[in-house]
């Protein structure tokens, strides 16, 4: 089972656009995840904890980024952008494997970018 974590324990069910670059030799690269109005900024989840991160987690074990931010309209917090950085081909094909495993159950589909 895949699943994104801000908090750990708490599944978020708004499913991000998602952001792929990766360096010409394929080696290292960044992906892009933005949720709007992700579940964990509602109200009723101000006492569940502090967002300590973004986890992708799946039956191989968890994948951490630490660099989590709000986005605000008018004060209030309606968007979160996190940034995991991919640092070798091997977290390049670890990633890519939680990423057809999340895409599989939540019937998501690639989009290659125009040049």
């Amino acid at each position: 089972m895949a699943q994104i974590q801000f908090i750990k324990g708490i599944n978020e069910n708004v499913i991000p656009d998602i952001q792929l670059t990766r360096s010409r030799d394929g080696s290292t690269g960044t992906a892009t995840f933005r949720f709007n109005n992700p579940e964990i900024l509602t109200s009723d989840m101000q006492n569940k904890g502090d967002i300590t991160g973004m986890y992708l987690k799946d039956e191989e074990g968890e994948l951490v980024t630490r660099d989590v931010s709000a986005k605000f309209v008018n004060g209030k917090p309606k968007a979160i952008e996190s940034v995991y950085i991919i640092k070798s081909p091997e977290d390049w094909d670890r990633f890519m494997r939680f990423m057809e495993r999340y895409s599989k159950e939540n019937n998501l589909s690639f989009t290659k970018a125009s040049s």
